[in-house]
């Protein structure tokens, strides 16, 4: 059996690497991965995720977080796209209301600017962009969405920032009604994983 492959995750997040290795076992690979957190992460110079796309986001900050170490980096970029709002939350989604505001903070703006809006107008999706490097060398970039509508108010007491606002009309939930399991399973982050562990499981 092959060694199990070592991923670094960019991040200090003790709780995104958790939901990371949940989806890991999740997966049904034949070697299993390893998943850390980059031990330098907080040594080195923060990246500042300010490009106007998930995609260059998530590799900039693999890209840099990976080319002063051996080892494979990951990284992810995900937020909330509403066409109707022109793209918006987007690569803003964690500041939507301003930095320091609340998870309830940015569902309220978010609902106000949807205001009389209905049906088609309040489609919406999930993304997350995944990137992978190794020695400041881009290896894959994974991406993957879940598509749903903007609710009039948020249901569910689950679940993370846009998540109780967010209509899966898949299974006719909430992201915030949806059970740990449900949500691996339908996430934009839990596809896009799998995506990069298939990736891989390949090489």
């Amino acid at each position: 059996m092959r060694e199990p492959a070592k991923l670094y995750l960019a991040s200090s997040n003790p709780g995104k690497l958790g939901e990371f290795r949940a989806l890991a076992r999740d997966s049904t690979l034949s070697a299993p991965v390893q998943l850390e957190l980059a031990p330098w992460f907080d040594v080195l110079p923060a990246f500042p995720e300010d490009a106007p796309t998930f995609a260059e986001n998530a590799l900039g900050k693999a890209l840099h977080y990976s080319r002063e170490r051996d080892g494979f980096v990951f990284a992810d970029d995900s937020g909330l796209v509403v066409p109707a709002l022109g793209g918006a939350p987007g690569v803003l989604s964690a500041r939507y209301a301003g930095p320091e505001a609340s998870d309830a903070e940015r569902n309220a703006k978010l609902l106000a600017e949807l205001r009389g809006k209905s049906g088609a107008e309040r489609a919406a999706c999930f993304v997350c962009v995944i990137a992978l490097a190794e020695r400041g060398r881009a290896v894959a970039i994974v991406s993957a969405r879940a598509d749903g509508l903007i609710l009039q108010a948020p249901r569910g007491e689950g679940g993370f920032g846009y998540d109780p606002v967010f209509y899966f009309s898949a299974l006719g939930k909430s992201f915030a009604e949806l059970s740990g399991d449900e949500k691996n399973i339908h996430s934009h982050r839990g596809k896009a994983f799998r995506r990069l562990l298939a990736l891989m499981e390949r090489r």
